[in-house]
């Protein structure tokens, strides 16, 4: 199998955004763009991405979909939305940087995340440095975070972090980014990163695409 056959074999069996199956529809908005956040602070823990993407979920149908309804709620309800969507073992701590955090965008970006790319010159490394701010939100998660959005913030393509790029060597892929770029669909490489990080995750998926399985 020649590698753009297997990039499309990937895509066809997992090219979905985590973002997607967390029901965030991303824009560059400040809601869709600050439930990623949530998403990326979620993932980033030591928990399965199924548990932190059902918690995610939960949250954004709960109404929790911008800083502001986050910022008002009580700790409890955060709680409580956290335990609907099985995210229980970090659900106190979580949620109390949930608020931490939306109060901080609120006070230092107005609630809009697109200040902060602003802020970083749309340098990707600082862009980075500058999302470690908020409570939670360590180099994994920011790589989460970047990794998702690269398809609305074009500046930071093609963003195939470690993670991505350890899926595409299970599947015998090149691991320059710029390559894994030119085997994919122009403008779906947040696809395609979600995809490869799939691959580390799930180890039926490498041999299922690769036809061995």
């Amino acid at each position: 199998m020649n590698n753009r056959r297997t990039v499309n074999a990937l895509l066809e069996q997992a090219g979905r955004t985590y973002a997607d199956e967390a029901g965030i529809t991303l824009a560059d908005r400040p809601a869709p763009l600050y439930q990623l956040l949530v998403l990326a602070e979620l993932m980033s823990t030591r928990i399965s991405a199924h548990l932190a993407v059902g918690a995610a979920r939960e949250l954004v149908h709960a109404g929790y979909r911008t800083p502001q309804r986050v910022a008002a709620a009580g700790r409890q309800e955060l709680v409580d939305a956290l335990d609907r969507g099985r995210y229980v073992r970090y659900d106190e701590s979580t949620a109390t940087r949930l608020r931490a955090n939306a109060a901080l965008l609120l006070d230092r970006y107005h609630g809009d995340l697109r200040r902060l790319a602003a802020e970083s010159g749309h340098d990707p490394v600082r862009c980075a440095e500058l999302l470690q701010q908020f409570e939670g939100i360590g180099p994994v998660a920011a790589d989460i975070f970047l990794r998702e959005v690269q398809d609305i913030w074009t500046w930071l393509r093609p963003r195939f972090d470690e993670r991505a790029r350890r899926g595409a060597r299970q599947l015998h892929l090149p691991t320059d980014p710029r390559a894994l770029d030119e085997l994919g669909p122009a403008g779906h490489d947040a696809e395609l990163a979600a995809a490869l990080v799939r691959v580390t995750i799930d180890h039926d998926l490498a041999p299922a695409v690769l036809g061995t399985g």
